[in-house]
Formats: structure tokens, C-alpha cells, sequence
């Protein structure tokens, strides 16, 4: 669909909007205005969750569009390289499209079509052919997340696979990045393995020597409320204190999953 609207278009840009998403009237006029450099091969705007009220866990999950949209994305682009323009809110230099579009259209893992997480895969591909890919806060667009565990998982394992897949694809981009994008990278694999690897020595010596890891626990859930007050502080919204249950989330659903995903990226 999407292959069919850029060869059909004739426009200079082009926006993605996923069909759950409602976009702030000033969302194309701000996009198109980061657009203006022809450097710039995508930029993407500020996610939110359109159902944030429904459940704990909408709430917790427009917590993460947060901190993923103005700590990680903000981030990366103070050096022009966002390494995901998100599909729910994304516009893309038509150009730049039809010159990465055969790659696109021919997606493949191990010899195998994937059609899934395209949103980082053309990213990724933009930021292969030098293009510049930004980040657009003011530039809102709220969409409908998962209310229920079922869906948010099924959600986070495609996101997972394609989370690991593109990362092998960006490594041979990041040399002509800024270090940051490098140690970026790094720190978002890295710094999952440590804590799987915490969990389960903490599990094993509960196992093994019948004490409970309290080291491990405290380590973890400082680290956790050291974050939470930092994001609460920045977004001056006592609510993100709550985003610690999503430790749990992660430690307890989120790192069993994406090491499945890791095994079946097939």
C-alpha cells in the first residue's frame, strides 16, 4: 500500500499516518517546516496515546511513547539520525523514497520477504543514503495503543524482531554517524543483556543458596526510581513515578519475550 501511494504521488513529501491515529491540525505544516532542508530525508512528530485513560496499562504504555519521543528520539536527533521515524506520524522527502525504493520493496531476512517494522527498516535505509532523519515534538499526533496484555505483547514481540533485524542493518551506518548514535545503540542491547543477566543470577542464587538477592534488588530499583524522578522532574507530571511498574513489565514479560524474539527473527 504504502509502495502504491509514493509511485502514484507526485507531491515533494510525503506523510505515513497509521488508520488509528489522529493527527493536531499544525502536524503537517510544522513537519513540512523541518522539511525545508534538503538534507532532511524524514522527519517524525510526538506520539501519545489517544486512550491513555482506558487502563493502568494505556497509561503505563503513553508513559513509554514519552520517554521513547523525548528522551530516546530527542536525543538522537541532536545529531540528525533518529534511527526509527515511528509509523503512526512520519513524513519522508518523496525523492529520497523513490531512490531507496527498490531495497524496500525487496526487504529481506535470510533470504525470507519481511513486511514487518517498516517504519525502522526505511529509516535505517535513509539514514544508509545520507539523508539527515529528525524528531518534531511539537508536531503531535495521539494514537490508540493496546488496552489489554495479549495485544501489548503480540505488539512488543513484531517490535522486538524488528528492533534486532534493523539494528545488524545499521551497523555499517553508524561509522558515519556521531559516536553518540554508537554508544546509543550499545547502550539499548547492552543495557538489556546486564539486566536479563541480573534477573537471572538473582534467580539462581534465590535457587541455589535460598537468600534473597537484595543487592540485585536494590541496584535495580534504585536505578528505576533515579529514572522515573528525572522524567517526572523534566515532563513536571507526578505520574511518571508510576512508569516504575513497568520495571516489572520488563523484567517479567518484556525480556522473556524478546529473547523468543531474538530466537525466531525467522
Amino acid at each position: 500500500a504504502q509502495i502504491a501511494a509514493i509511485t502514484q504521488s507526485s507531491g515533494d513529501l510525503i506523510l505515513n499516518v497509521d488508520s488509528d491515529t489522529t493527527l493536531a491540525p499544525d502536524v503537517v505544516s510544522k513537519l513540512a517546516h523541518k522539511m525545508r532542508d534538503p538534507a532532511v530525508g524524514a522527519a517524525m512528530g510526538q506520539l501519545k496515546a489517544s486512550n491513555r485513560g482506558d487502563t493502568w496499562l494505556t497509561r503505563l504504555i503513553d508513559m513509554e511513547y514519552w520517554l521513547a519521543c523525548n528522551e530516546e528520539r530527542a536525543a538522537q536527533a541532536r545529531f540528525g539520525a533518529v534511527m526509527c521515524c515511528c509509523g503512526p506520524c512520519a513524513m519522508y522527502r518523496r525523492s529520497a523514497m523513490l531512490l531507496l525504493l527498490d531495497q524496500y520493496e525487496t526487504q529481506l531476512y535470510r533470504g525470507r520477504p519481511s513486511d514487518f517494522g517498516e517504519d525502522r527498516h526505511l529509516t535505517i535505509l535513509m539514514l544508509s543514503a545520507g539523508f539527515r532523519t529528525e524528531y518534531v515534538p511539537s508536531a503531535i499526533a495521539a494514537t490508540v495503543v493496546p488496552d489489554t496484555m495479549g495485544v501489548y505483547l503480540r505488539q512488543q514481540l513484531r517490535w522486538a524482531r524488528s528492533t534486532f533485524r534493523d539494528t545488524l542493518l545499521a551497523v555499517p551506518v553508524l561509522p558515519g554517524l556521531d559516536r553518540y548514535l554508537t554508544l546509543d545503540a550499545i547502550g539499548q542491547n547492552v543495557g538489556l543483556l546486564l539486566l536479563a543477566l541480573s534477573v537471572v543470577t538473582g534467580i539462581g542464587q534465590l535457587a541455589l543458596t535460598a537468600t534473597v538477592p537484595w543487592w540485585t534488588i536494590l541496584v535495580i530499583g534504585s536505578m528505576t526510581l533515579v529514572r522515573c524522578s528525572v522524567v517526572a522532574y523534566r515532563a513536571r507530571e507526578l505520574r511518571f513515578l508510576g512508569f516504575a511498574l513497568h520495571t516489572l513489565v520488563n523484567i517479567f514479560l518484556l525480556i522473556p519475550l524478546k529473547a523468543y524474539a531474538l530466537c525466531t527473527l525467522s
